[in-house]
């Protein structure tokens, strides 16, 4: 499945406006990118029909650094915000596998979002969802990585919604520090406590359940198989994979 024009049209804006004798145009590029990210494929794989694989490595790996396609995700994230009416918020992750081809990132571009866990080496993705197909916020973390702290990064950056919103995260979130940065915030944390807990407390269980959306917006994801596993070395084209699979599915909502 492609984008279609009509689809483009929604997030054209926040590409560079295209000038001169440019051979493929934006759209294309998505296309290409789009190819790559379902079928997980190389570069050098893209079939000729797309064009040259280097020039659209090129034009993501610019977007990449220059935040177009994090841009683009957020403009269509509020538009799907609007759209719906949003009563609470779950916070989770996923681990994900990185091949060997994307271990080894040079020293000078820093520390990658790459850690070695049991299953090996791996990375995660922290991940705010509305439903199981709009995602508000994600961050990366190396694979062994606790999801509590990141977790209570992940809310900071995503501070006070505009009217209490209930907050659903499973045991691993469960940490008074956790609980209390979701309080201070102006969430309602639901979460079960663990049963070595002296006092436990009550939750709102029928709220609880709805936790398998966040599951079902992780399994869209790793639908794309760029995603499913990790090729790329650096965390910016990790992400851009990310940013894009979520505005792909989005414009596939329009």
């Amino acid at each position: 499945m492609e984008i279609t024009a009509a689809q483009f049209a929604q997030i054209e804006h926040c590409l560079p406006r295209q000038r001169g004798n440019v051979r493929l145009s934006n759209l294309q590029v998505l296309n290409a990118i789009l190819y790559v990210a379902e079928h997980g494929c190389k570069w050098r794989g893209l079939p000729k029909r797309f064009g040259n694989w280097h020039t659209i490595y090129t034009r993501m790996s610019r977007w990449a650094k220059s935040g177009v396609l994090d841009r683009a995700f957020e403009q269509l994230q509020r538009a799907q915000v609007v759209q719906i009416k949003i009563e609470a918020v779950s916070l989770d992750s996923t681990s994900v596998k990185v091949h060997p081809d994307g271990t080894g990132a040079p020293k000078k571009n820093g520390p990658q979002a790459i850690g070695k866990s049991r299953g090996g080496w791996n990375t995660k993705i922290h991940l705010v969802a509305a439903d199981a197909r709009t995602a508000i916020t994600f961050s990366l973390s190396p694979g062994q990585a606790h999801d509590a702290p990141e977790g209570r990064a992940l809310l900071k950056r995503l501070g006070p919604p505009s009217r209490p919103l209930h907050l659903i995260m499973d045991r691993a979130y469960e940490g008074n520090e956790t609980r209390q940065l979701a309080l201070d915030l102006g969430f309602i944390p639901v979460v079960p406590p663990l049963s070595t807990r002296i006092e436990p407390w009550e939750y709102d269980r029928a709220m609880y359940k709805r936790r398998n959306e966040v599951e079902r917006l992780f399994r869209r994801l790793k639908g794309y198989r760029r995603i499913f596993s990790r090729f790329e070395k650096l965390d910016l084209m990790f992400i851009a994979f990310i940013s894009f699979a979520l505005i792909a599915d989005g414009l596939r909502l329009c």
